[in-house]
């Protein structure tokens, strides 16, 4: 088996942005997902990068991600798409080859909705409602590749904890502490709920 076991892709979210650790730097809730499941430190490779849109993700990150062989991915991406440079065909596009080459081999791959960043962000109304029907197709968009490559799907666009002020920063955009704590323990309890596989070496 690969030195590392456990392997994230994505954006601000992934690096672990809005959970700060004393002395600099990001916890997240990678690691946190990582202790959870008992992968120590030199099994888990977080590739997760401030900025980050799908096609980052599928240029820059990809490559290094499939070459771990890992046997569990995650994948958070498609906020920055959606907030700047949206377009649904390519949006849609890359994450169906992100999810269906991680997933070849037999990996476990999992991924997660998007909530309604856009009622927090300080915006103008009109773009705030623009941004609701991006999140809402982007959201439409996200079950269908999911469904179609076998991809792990944690709905928090559905939990109405996620609309909950703690969950957030106070720039609106990227999870507190406590996010990124919850959404480690939600999505330990989706890979377990849904495959058998051992996870820790």
């Amino acid at each position: 088996m690969s030195a590392a076991t456990l392997t994230v892709v994505g954006d601000s979210f992934v690096e672990g942005r809005g959970d700060p650790v004393e002395g600099g730097g990001f916890r997240g809730w990678v690691p946190r997902f990582a202790g959870q499941i008992g992968l120590r430190g030199n099994k888990v490779r977080n590739f997760g990068t401030h900025g980050a849109t799908t096609t980052h993700v599928l240029d820059v990150q990809l490559p290094g991600a499939i070459a771990t062989r890992s046997s569990l991915y995650g994948v958070v991406v498609g906020v920055n798409d959606l907030v700047s440079d949206y377009e649904q065909p390519r949006f849609e596009d890359n994450l169906h080859e992100i999810f269906d080459t991680l997933r070849t081999g037999g990996a476990t791959v999992f991924t997660a909705t998007y909530p309604d960043i856009p009622a927090r962000l300080p915006v103008p109304e009109q773009f705030r409602e623009l941004l609701r029907q991006r999140f809402t197709e982007a959201n439409s968009a996200l079950v269908d590749v999911t469904r179609s490559t076998g991809t792990l799907l944690l709905d928090i666009a559905a939990s109405p904890q996620w609309s909950e002020g703690e969950m957030w920063t106070s720039d609106g955009l990227h999870p507190s502490s406590t996010g990124h704590r919850e959404f480690a323990a939600s999505a330990v309890e989706l890979v377990y709920q849904t495959t058998a596989t051992t996870l820790a070496a």
